[in-house]
């Protein structure tokens, strides 16, 4: 995995689909953003990245049900792929480590 680096909102984005599971879908995301950031975000910045994702390997989908509110229309619902997994954990890791490495000086400092 050396070498994948993913930003900010890729990561985000792959942690709200990880929250959601199986109900993971472009309004869901946002409203799950939101929720846990506080942070608005717009549908098609949340699209553009989980078409990124997708591209990359992190994420694969699939249509969801047929709902009467969405005019008969398929949800596309997203899944972490195993590289996906792989991804989070590893920039979990690095950020753990860097906290971890920060001298209790720095904190004690003014």
């Amino acid at each position: 995995m050396k070498g994948t680096n993913i930003g900010e909102f890729e990561e985000l984005v792959l942690l709200a689909v990880g929250l959601l599971y199986d109900d993971a879908y472009g309004l869901a995301i946002v409203a799950e953003l939101k929720k846990q950031t506080g942070r608005n975000v717009s549908l098609s910045a949340v699209h553009k990245v989980l078409i990124r994702l997708e591209k990359k390997g992190y994420l694969s989908s699939y249509a969801g049900g047929a709902t009467r509110e969405r005019g008969g229309r398929n949800k596309k619902l997203y899944i972490m792929t195993s590289t996906g997994k792989e991804v989070v954990n590893q920039v979990k890791d690095l950020r753990n480590h860097m906290w971890d490495s920060i001298p209790k000086i720095v904190w004690d400092s003014k």
